[in-house]
Parts: C-alpha cells; structure tokens; sequence
C-alpha cells in the first residue's frame, strides 16, 4: 500500500514538469480564402476545357466549406457530392480514388453520413500539414472530377512548396 501512494505521489509531482514542456499556443497552417479561390477556380476552368460542367468546394482543414462553385449547367446536386468528397478527403488525408473499395463492410466507417468515397476529393498538404481538400463533381467519371481537382490544386502547386510557418 505504501508503495502504491508514493508512485501515485511521485506521478502527480511530474505530471506538472511535463505540461509545462508543452506550448500554450499552437502554430495551425491555413489555407488563405485567396488560394482556395485558385483551385475551385482553375478546376472549373480546366473541367470547362473538357466541354464538363462542375460543382467544386474548397474545405479548410476541418472539413468546413471555404469556396463553393457551380457551373452554370452543372447540377444541383454537384455542390453537396463535391462538398463531401472535400471533406473525406481532407479527413481521411488521402485522394479518393486511392480508397475506392476501401470500405465495403455494411458497417463500416465508410457508411458514415457525410463521407463519400468516389474519386475527385483531394487533400490540400502545406509545410508537412493538412490545410484543407479540393472537391469536384459533375464530370461523367470520377477520373475526369479527380483530374480537374488535381488542375485546380496544380494553380497554387508552387505556393504550396514555398509556404512557410
């Protein structure tokens, strides 16, 4: 019992020294409003080249909607399929056409409302972070939207490299 009540002691002695380590605020690379309106720009503008009509959104690193584009004869539903595709891919770090069949379980994580798992989501990286994904829809394939995203994140591909803390 003795032993138990010094370790015990002895924990909550360090525990301070070990916060005190830690920072009280924390650096978050962002992604601006002005780089965010260069990607859904470039992708509608690369989607258009095709003859394709898009819906794109740019998410920040949380997932919330940052720009939303509609091309005039692009569907309605291309704004809620792109915003989701931005938010999975942005929450699971990874392109979606790289997770295609990924998750097939009746129960699996994949069928969370609110995630989609078709190709054109993209995640946005900078300075070894996350800051945010690129969503297309609209286009007759999947390829097709993950290509105009890949054009949209390709206008500020040099920013991106360049961006410091």
């Amino acid at each position: 019992m003795y032993k138990s009540i010094l370790a015990i002691t002895l924990l909550a002695l360090s525990a301070p020294a070990i916060a005190a380590d830690a920072p009280v605020v924390v650096k978050i690379p962002r992604l601006s409003m002005e780089a965010a309106q260069k990607v859904a720009h470039a992708a509608v503008a690369a989607c258009r080249k095709q003859g394709i009509q898009i819906g794109v959104t740019v998410v920040d690193r949380s997932g919330d909607p940052m720009i939303v584009l509609r091309d005039t004869l692009a569907a309605r539903l291309t704004l809620e399929a792109s915003r989701q595709k931005a938010y999975t891919a942005v929450n699971f770090n990874s392109a979606l056409s790289a997770m295609k069949g990924r998750f097939t379980d009746p129960f699996s994580v994949g069928k969370i409302e609110g995630l989609i798992f078709s190709a054109g989501g993209i995640p946005i990286s900078a300075v070894g972070n996350i800051v945010g994904a690129v969503g297309v829809s609209g286009a007759p394939t999947g390829e097709q939207d993950e290509a105009c995203a890949m054009a949209g994140l390709k206008a500020i591909e040099l920013d991106l490299e360049m961006a410091e803390l």
